[in-house]
């Protein structure tokens, strides 16, 4: 459908489809089956400037918003999922310097970040806390000019690959998540380290490691907005995050019906394509309605983000939800479709429904989703 881009926004999606076609299709399955991290298509990603859609444009950005973030991630995700993860999670990592870093800390790290010199990741999950902020273990101990961090966060998306980390610890556990304070940490930090790369259901070629701080020093300079800011600095990260993640599902989901439509045109059954069966037709037609129902939300979250609107956290999370509950039907309906072949590593939308099960899980499970929306819906009422 048309969604009325301005010459700018086509140029993105048409950037992002050229990269696809000419460098990730090539690739994907090789690096999925081999788990290769795509360290070169990253490299084109931010020679085309896509990384610079984050970032304001005093810091070397373009001055865009989430909507052009989501065009580019929905884009990428119609290729590879781990790439648009790759590139997404970058992005999610430095979201909260944006937010709420210092003018030092916006000069010193955007324009790298901005001109995909170097990938940061978001360090917040760990073994026994997720979603609930207030349970993270890992503590930062005031010494002087510096805090101690010690610590293991668990399942960093482009962790070991990236070169600069938000990552949150407990200041003042007594305080619960109001104890918590987020850190920029380098890559190559002494006492920072990182666990062995995950063998992962999907998204198979994004990296995901344990960061690991033993006595880490990081410079009290590096405390992003002051000690207890890092529950305010992850919840408005996510309100802004989420719809990209929504992007990442609707672009798996289109990719995966392109093709069960394209499949249903060749393959016999009967004497006749089984495109021509009304099974086959009203699976189809049920796929792009949902497809298009996400994106429209997902597109619609988006705006409203960049329009300056402040109480967003229940439209966030309805982009997030909604559009990955129909990336994982979409996907999985594209596998019924082409019947036993669909099965087989040679095609491709095994690998995109087992890509598509992530998007209900990072970034907050879709539980925890429903739960947002519908506190939300208790406090404010359906506004």
């Amino acid at each position: 459908m048309h969604y009325f881009l301005t010459e700018e926004q086509q140029m993105i999606v048409d950037i992002c489809r050229q990269i696809v076609e000419e460098r990730i299709k090539p690739q994907r399955a090789e690096m999925d089956e081999n788990c290769i991290f795509p360290a070169e298509i990253i490299k084109e990603i931010g020679k085309s400037d896509l990384f610079r859609l984050f970032v304001p444009e005093q810091y070397g950005g373009m001055g865009t918003g989430i909507f052009e973030v989501c065009l580019a991630t929905e884009e990428l995700s119609r290729g590879d999922l781990s790439v648009a993860t790759t590139y997404a999670a970058s992005g999610l990592g430095f979201i909260p310097i944006i937010l709420l870093g210092s003018e030092e800390q916006k000069k010193k790290y955007l324009p790298q970040l901005a001109s995909g010199e170097k990938l940061a990741a978001f360090g917040l999950t760990e073994p026994e806390a997720g979603s609930d902020v207030g349970a993270i273990r890992t503590k930062a101990v005031k010494d002087g000019d510096f805090y101690i961090l010690n610590g293991t966060k668990q399942w960093i998306t482009n962790g070991g690959e990236a070169d600069i980390y938000t990552v949150f610890t407990m200041t003042d556990p007594s305080k619960g998540a109001r104890g918590a304070s987020a850190f920029i940490v380098e890559k190559g930090t002494k006492g920072f380290d990182f666990g062995k790369k995950e063998n992962k259901l999907g998204i198979r070629a994004s990296a995901t490691r344990e960061l690991i701080f033993t006595d880490c020093r990081v410079p009290k300079e590096n405390l992003i907005a002051g000690e207890g800011m890092g529950f305010i600095a992850a919840m408005r990260t996510f309100d802004q995050s989420r719809p990209a993640v929504g992007a990442q599902a609707v672009g798996v989901a289109q990719a995966a019906l392109e093709e069960a439509i394209n499949y249903s045109k060749v393959r016999k059954q009967f004497g006749a394509s089984i495109s021509s069966l009304q099974a086959i037709q009203h699976m189809l037609a049920d796929m792009a309605t949902q497809i298009e129902a996400a994106r429209t939300l997902v597109y619609h979250a988006a705006k409203v983000i960049d329009s300056g609107e402040k109480n967003v956290s229940r439209l966030s999370a309805m982009s997030k939800l909604f559009a990955s509950d129909v990336a994982m039907k979409v996907t999985t309906d594209a596998v019924q479709i082409f019947g036993g072949y669909g099965f087989m590593k040679e095609y491709p939308v095994e690998k995109m429904m087992r890509d598509a099960k992530i998007t209900q899980i990072y970034e907050g499970t879709n539980q925890v989703q429903r739960n947002i929306i519908a506190l939300d819906l208790i406090k404010r009422g359906v506004l």
